[in-house]
């Protein structure tokens, strides 16, 4: 391996480059960007072992999204984003032995994290003693025994907490929740808890089970495919090729979302004569451009619309067998929605009646409809409220339970679903803990432990004081990012597993630690031979992961290797568990799940069958559903617009298309046409010259929130963008400093990163407008 860095090119505002938005993605553009950079950055040899491996049934599954993979695999079953989480997991570039007294942890604050994550990868334990500000190598039995004493020392389990990154492995994270009740404590905070929670809440409160309801086949098996909040094109691209076979197969989709994405416009797949040498695949049939927090008023007036059709034609329309024998609540919904205000709805979603009712007739045409969408709806205020609106919305027809249609939360990384799975989560069910506690002769503490922004606000409070993260970079992805780091810094001893750098090894407690390990790329062998490990897609799908290449460094450890000697450490034999064993043979490992985890059953021979196995799902296999009186529920839920003061604005946070939730790839959002820059805010022109801007003028964003505190993003620059009136969108992370930490959804504790209030303040450099950004009254309210 290589320590050499590649050339880092950072980018600024002076470099900024706009363009009018793509209408097509993908393309030969996409197969540039996919292999330029991996035959740049891993060279040819180590470029072929990995991306003919990915999303292969001998392979190793892809870092980045969770989306399924088809029963017969193409020979390049990856995408660009795919390639890109490659790239950057399997370069040879490694941290060099000078790095570490070069660099101090103050300098390397300073640093982005393109910057960061371009220095290669960790190859050695390193340790920063409290008082100092170098990082500075130890041994791996050094590093070990300083976790074991740290966590022993603490006055009680609940000063701890255990972070968890979706990337995770199915083995890792049953290990990891293991080690942590055994412990004594469930404070197992997780990025679940910033992205899906509130699917979780919204379809476990309706139909007993938060995942996903249909099969990889339904999709293209669908007459229908309504697509809210989500931008496949950048986020989850293999994902469109079932849209385009839906499309092929008579299908149609209709894209929500309150910014068009080229994605779901036209999608060119590089892997047909079609999609290299024509026009590709018209995507979206309809686009409604939703106003930010308008999902739910447009999901209940298009079931008002399905019932005042069925009161027209009774009996025609709704799915009487299926609501009378699955079902409950129906009567309370229709009084409920027939109580429904249009002129409300029209306000709040920002649609003409004719684009809410074009949807209803779509809708009530198809016999198999999919409504599937990402964290547009789950991180609103109203996330979980909106969700019930989309089970409300399927089970009026019977949309649940039937090939070709169902609910589908599109999981934004790699096996999140699977680490929920494994258990994962701050508040596990009785019966999963009472199986663990049998199997491994212990009883697992029953206190609900902290989720993320609860973790946070412990450690503000100085009740948290130490914590450990598998995987993940919680300071850069949670909200209040200063609120955050200052909560972080209070902690006396923080350490994370990690494969590269990132923001959270730079804002540290008193002493900090980072143990290197193994990417899913790379070959894990141990006593017993090389080891595989399993994953758990976006529809339920478990199967096997190889790694294709050798690791980077032999210094390196697995995740399970980690996890089994920190817990042997730490726990000596306060329960009954074979932590050696565990790190030579990770069979050992998936025989205990098969008999914890509800569903994994003969774990070790079905993952090993072709393709893997499907994980049992009430609503989608028996139309049963695991509520109290056993029935789906159909829910009344109050309808609350997002109101925003006049002069102000409500901005949703995103990510660019060069980048995987923090990790930035470089500086391009190309089809969005932002180039080597992301200090942006993108804002409807009208709305520019309403507030006395001016294109490409930079502005201070300030967050409007109730408890006064001032949250600031100085010089972004305006970029003139077809988003609905009285919205704008910025690049998260950086815009996370501008979400409170409070600011979270209702009943699902999400942060709100889809509705905050700003306004934009030009910056010193530019003088003060006079217009109706400096005249409105602070007291007049406009509709979201």
């Amino acid at each position: 391996m290589v320590s050499k860095t590649p050339k880092i090119e950072e980018a600024g505002e002076s470099q900024l480059e706009v363009s009018k938005p793509k209408e097509w993605a993908a393309g030969i553009p996409g197969v540039v960007h996919s292999l330029v950079p991996a035959l740049e950055h891993m060279g040819v040899d180590r470029t072929r072992k990995t991306l003919l491996a990915m999303n292969q049934k001998k392979g190793f599954d892809c870092p980045s999204c969770a989306w399924p993979d088809p029963h017969h695999r193409k020979a390049f079953e990856f995408c660009e984003e795919g390639a890109k989480a490659v790239t950057w997991e399997a370069t040879p570039v490694v941290i060099g032995p000078d790095f570490w007294a070069e660099h101090s942890v103050s300098d390397l604050r300073g640093r982005s994290e393109y910057w960061l994550g371009m220095q290669g990868r960790l190859t050695e334990p390193v340790y920063k003693p409290a008082g100092e500000d170098h990082y500075r190598p130890i041994p791996w039995d050094e590093a070990i025994d300083l976790v074991a004493t740290k966590l022993n020392a603490l006055a009680s389990p609940e000063d701890a907490a255990f972070y968890t990154s979706g990337r995770t492995s199915n083995e890792a994270a049953f290990l990891y929740q293991l080690f942590v009740r055994g412990y004594g404590t469930n404070n197992l905070p997780d990025c679940s808890n910033m992205c899906h929670e509130s699917s979780g809440w919204g379809m476990g409160q309706t139909i007993g089970i938060g995942k996903a309801t249909v099969t990889f086949d339904d999709f293209a098996a669908a007459d229908l495919i309504i697509l809210m909040g989500q931008n496949p094109g950048t986020n989850h691209p293999r994902m469109l090729n079932e849209l385009e076979a839906c499309k092929r197969n008579g299908g149609s989709l209709v894209a929500v979302n309150p910014l068009p994405e080229a994605g779901l416009k036209r999608y060119k797949n590089p892997q047909t004569v079609r999609g290299v040498v024509g026009k590709g695949t018209e995507l979206a049939d309809q686009f409604l451009q939703i106003r930010l927090g308008g999902d739910m008023a447009l999901l209940q007036a298009v079931s008002k619309r399905v019932l005042e059709a069925e009161a027209r034609n009774p009996g025609t329309v709704l799915d009487h067998t299926f609501l009378a024998e699955h079902c409950e609540g129906l009567e309370d919904l229709k009084e409920h929605l027939a109580q429904l205000d249009e002129q409300e709805v029209l306000e709040a979603t920002g649609l003409r009646i004719e684009e809410i009712d074009e949807l209803a007739e779509r809708y009530l045409k198809a016999d198999k409809v999919i409504i599937t969408w990402a964290m547009g709806i789950t991180q609103q205020k109203k996330g979980v409220a909106t969700i019930k609106e989309i089970i409300n919305l399927l089970l009026l027809r019977g949309n649940i339970g039937k090939p070709g249609a169902g609910a589908s939360p599109i999981r934004g990384h790699s096996n999140v679903q699977g680490d929920r799975t494994m258990g994962i989560w701050e508040q596990m069910p009785p019966a999963f803990m009472d199986a663990l506690g049998k199997e491994f002769d212990f009883e697992p503490p029953r206190q609900h432990g902290a989720d993320a922004v609860e973790t946070i606000r412990r450690m503000q409070e100085e009740k948290i004081k130490f914590f450990l993260a598998l995987g993940g970079n919680l300071v850069a992805a949670i909200s209040d990012t200063h609120a955050a780091e200052a909560a972080m810094e209070n902690c006396d001893f923080t350490a994370q597993i990690s494969i590269k750098l990132n923001r959270s090894h730079t804002v540290t407690g008193k002493a900090a630690l980072i143990l290197p390990t193994m990417g899913r790329t790379e070959i894990d062998v141990q006593e017993t031979g090389t080891q595989f490990i399993s994953v758990e897609d976006t529809v339920c799908a478990v199967h096997a992961s190889w790694g294709s290449v050798e690791p980077v460094a032999h210094t390196l450890l697995s995740e399970v290797t980690i996890i089994s000697r920190l817990a042997k450490a730490t726990l000596g034999d306060r329960i009954n568990a074979d932590w050696d064993g565990f790190e030579k043979n990770y069979d050992l490992i998936r025989d205990h799940i098969s008999r914890v985890v509800e569903g994994c059953e003969n774990y070790n021979e079905r993952v090993r069958e072709d393709g893997g196995f499907i994980m049992p799902n009430g609503p989608r296999d028996s139309r049963t559903f695991n509520t109290p009186t056993g029935k789906a529920v159909l829910t009344a839920n109050d309808l609350e617009p997002v109101e925003r003061p006049m002069g102000t604005l409500i901005l949703q946070t995103l990510r660019s298309h060069d980048q995987w939730n923090t990790t930035i790839y470089g500086f391009n959002d190309r089809y969005r046409g932002i180039r080597k820059g992301r200090d942006v805010i993108m804002v409807n022109a009208e709305d520019i010259t309403e507030l006395g801007l001016a294109d490409g003028q930079l502005v201070d964003i300030v967050g409007e929130y109730k408890d006064g505190k001032e949250r600031v993003l100085r010089k972004f620059r305006v970029v003139s963008y077809p988003t609905p009136r009285g919205c704008a969108a910025a690049y998260y992370p950086e815009a996370n400093v501008l979400v409170p930490l409070d600011h979270v959804a209702d009943g699902s504790n999400t942060p709100v990163s889809k509705a905050v209030i700003v306004r934009l303040k030009p910056s010193g450099t530019v003088p003060e407008p006079a217009g109706p950004a400096a005249t409105t009254s602070a007291g007049t309210v406009a509709p979201a």
